[in-house]
């Protein structure tokens, strides 16, 4: 199993390196151009989930781990810190709950398996997996 691990500012411009490196790294794995779509979809929306929802602020960083196997990626989005101290320039999120309940059923849709959570050390998690 190949293991890709990165930790990503929390700000939303990085959102656009995060879909890029999925995208790399799902076409690398050997999946088909609407699957890669689907993963850079549901990864989108699992950063954008886990770096603001239910806070007043993003996250200082947040970090996005995938794993590789034959015919198969599970990718894990993880909110790094307990911090969310960028502003918000926009709307704030909190205050548009049914945004972010659509941003879950796009992921669940999109992908094959998924799983939100917290670990043992309290951060907050989005599991991902997207089969051949």
């Amino acid at each position: 199993m190949d293991n890709i691990k990165f930790i990503i500012p929390g700000k939303p411009e990085y959102l656009t390196m995060v879909r890029l490196a999925i995208s790399s790294i799902a076409t690398t794995a050997g999946f088909d151009l609407e699957a890669v779509e689907d993963m850079k979809t549901a990864v989108s929306e699992a950063c954008k989930n886990i770096s603001c929802h239910g806070y007043s602020g993003f996250a200082d960083k947040y970090d996005v781990e995938c794993n590789v196997e034959q015919g198969m990626i599970e990718i894990t989005v993880r909110d790094d810190c307990d911090s969310h101290s960028i502003a918000k320039t926009h709307k704030p999120c909190e205050m548009c709950p049914s945004e972010g309940d659509l941003g879950i059923y796009v992921i669940e849709t999109l992908m094959n398996k998924v799983e939100f959570g917290r670990g043992e050390d309290e951060r907050k998690f989005i599991r991902m997996v997207k089969k051949v």
